[in-house]
């Protein structure tokens, strides 16, 4: 048993670490006649003195009967047997992918574990570098932002584990609101065990406040995904959303002469930039943060303050309509160069309205602009943008770039291209698995169901993704040129409501029904590709026309769509745009069916 050499804050407890392990001799050596020869040690480190022990001796059990490695490659095989993403394409792709999804797994608590206490996810993970690049294991917004979308669409209770650690350092948010002279909370640039910030450099727990607008975009995420209300009623959740919204009122200021609400002094993602005001991602966020924070407070019979929509209707979103772009920030020029993806993250991962030209200009400038000694995520997400316009040679040359930063031969990702920064890179990673898991699919969770719009970049003939999470159900989802197919392979129980999928083009509804028939059958229209939708035993699937895999709006206007007999969905509100029409229109929604 040791203790931590320092203490997260001055004059702090210095935390207890245990560590048992079985002995590593000083040498090792095969027999004469031995090729081979297999060696197992154990090491096990634990908060408490008891964790340690039990875990210590599970393993030891398993090692004494000769089964340790069977034990865990079986966990793997059925880990594998129900969630995993794969693509009919290059095998340096889909060893990336296999490989990431690896790595991110494994830094996250077991599924089921008694008394886990999950600490968040570091951009380094497990690892620990030389020279202190791995950021001493602190949670930053990269845990929040790039990795928790893939672990909430395919681990929804270790997602529930990761906004449980927000949770619990919401007090260390509250004191730094308060030492910053504000109300509310305001997440660490850096957080630790207290969520205090422990930033080394003042400059960025002061200004980069944007990591509140992505924790409070997982909360946001999660809840449309589970429905799980227990979390926010009971469990903290909601006091997290309503002191984010409380923070982002006392710190903007009301402009007279624009009659806007702005944001001063603030770091965007992009580090390059410290001081500006308006970052167009950071207010943005804080607009999406304060509605969802209305929405949450009406769904639980709580009053909403006025200023919560005030502000988020009146808060400034820098744009340049003579060039058709959004400024990075007030005065930002187009080809100053930023470090890494920053406007470019406006419509996926954060919700946000944009015409298709507008989308693309954002692309165009900020691909030049972009800093290739920057780190490992940028890319990933102007492949999702690539996708967004249906372009998929530049989606794969981005997507390509996404995952350039792999070692060999155990797919080992550093933080910058020239093997720099946190190893393994679980950022990089997680970036990397939201271009595949929600840029080949085009998954987007919305309030009243996932959309999709699928497409296949260059050199990717199809995708396949097991054990999709929906409210409690589990989907498998694969989709080709050819066409689409959704089976349902779990649900939550007798009671639950069944999921649908919604054609938009016609509005036609498809009951999806786990272990049987479908509810309807359809004659197939024939067509260049037909769209299937099937339960998981169905001897029959469901064939509707209409999807050719990449310009679904030619597609419909070629071919109508038979109707099946009417049925009611929970819809889709018409989202607001900011300017022009939305660039994404997605031609299918799953949600839950209601009574009609």
């Amino acid at each position: 048993m040791a203790h931590t050499l320092t203490p997260e804050q001055p004059g702090g407890p210095q935390l207890e670490v245990h560590m048992l392990w079985t002995p590593v001799p000083p040498a090792l050596t095969l027999g004469e006649s031995e090729e081979d020869q297999t060696w197992e040690f154990l090491t096990v480190v634990g908060g408490s003195q008891a964790e340690a022990q039990l875990c210590f001796t599970e393993a030891l059990q398993l090692q004494v009967g000769g089964t340790l490695y069977a034990a865990h490659a079986r966990a793997w095989a059925q880990l594998w047997a129900t969630c995993g993403l794969d693509v009919v394409g290059p095998l340096p792709l889909r060893q990336a992918l296999r490989g990431s999804l690896y790595y991110l797994v494994s830094a996250l608590p077991q599924p089921g574990a008694p008394g886990y206490t999950c600490h968040g996810l570091s951009p380094g993970g497990l690892s620990n570098g030389s020279r202190e690049e791995c950021y001493w294991g602190h949670v930053f917004w990269d845990q929040d932002l790039w990795m928790f979308p893939t672990v909430l669409l395919f681990q929804p209770e270790a997602a529930r584990a990761l906004l449980e650690y927000r949770i619990r350092t919401l007090d260390g948010a509250l004191d730094n609101a308060r030492k910053l002279g504000y109300q509310g909370a305001k997440f660490a640039w850096e957080s630790a065990g207290s969520g205090r910030e422990v930033c080394p450099e003042d400059v960025y727990g002061a200004q980069e406040i944007h990591v509140n607008g992505a924790v409070v975009l997982a909360f946001q995420l999660y809840y449309h995904a589970t429905q799980d209300v227990q979390l926010f009623r009971e469990a903290g959740g909601w006091d997290v959303v309503r002191a984010v919204a409380e923070f982002w009122c006392s710190r903007v200021e009301w402009s007279p002469e624009e009659e806007e609400y702005q944001l001063k002094g603030v770091m965007p993602p992009d580090e390059y930039h410290s001081g500006v005001d308006n970052s167009v991602y950071t207010n943005v966020l804080v607009q999406n943060n304060l509605r969802f924070a209305a929405a949450l407070a009406r769904d639980l019979g709580r009053p909403v303050p006025t200023e919560w929509l005030a502000v988020a209707e009146k808060i400034k979103v820098p744009f340049d309509p003579r060039q058709d772009f959004h400024p990075e920030f007030d005065g930002y020029q187009p080809g100053e160069e930023v470090k890494q993806a920053d406007v470019v993250l406006l419509g996926y991962p954060v919700p946000f309205h944009l015409s298709p030209h507008t989308r693309r200009r954002n692309l165009e400038i900020y691909e030049a602009a972009t800093s290739p000694r920057g780190p490992a995520m940028t890319w990933s997400m102007f492949a999702v943008g690539w996708m967004e316009l249906k372009d998929p040679r530049r989606a794969q040359d981005f997507l390509e770039r996404s995952f350039a930063n792999i070692a060999e031969p155990f797919k080992v990702w550093t933080e910058n291209a020239d093997g720099s920064g946190a190893v393994n890179f679980l950022t990089g990673m997680g970036g990397f698995l939201q271009a595949a898991l929600c840029g080949f699919t085009g998954f987007r969770i919305t309030g009243a169901g996932v959309t999709f719009d699928p497409m296949c970049p260059a050199g990717v003939s199809a995708v396949r993704v097991r054990g999709l999470c929906y409210q409690g159900n589990r989907l498998d989802f694969s989709f080709s040129e050819g066409s689409v197919t959704i089976e349902v392979k779990a649900q939550p129980g007798p009671g639950a409501p069944p999921l649908e999928a919604e054609l938009w083009l016609t509005h036609t509804r498809v009951p999806l029904l786990p272990g049987g028939q479908p509810a309807q059958t359809h004659r197939s229209i024939q067509s260049r590709c037909p769209l299937s939708l099937q339960g998981t035993e169905s001897p029959s699937p469901i064939l509707l026309d209409g999807y050719r895999g990449h310009s679904r709006l030619e597609q419909r206007q070629q071919v109508p769509l038979q109707e099946f007999p009417k049925r009611t969905l929970r819809t889709l509100d018409p989202c607001p745009t900011t300017h022009g029409t939305p660039v994404s229109s997605p031609w299918c929604c799953l949600g839950h069916s209601a009574p009609a």
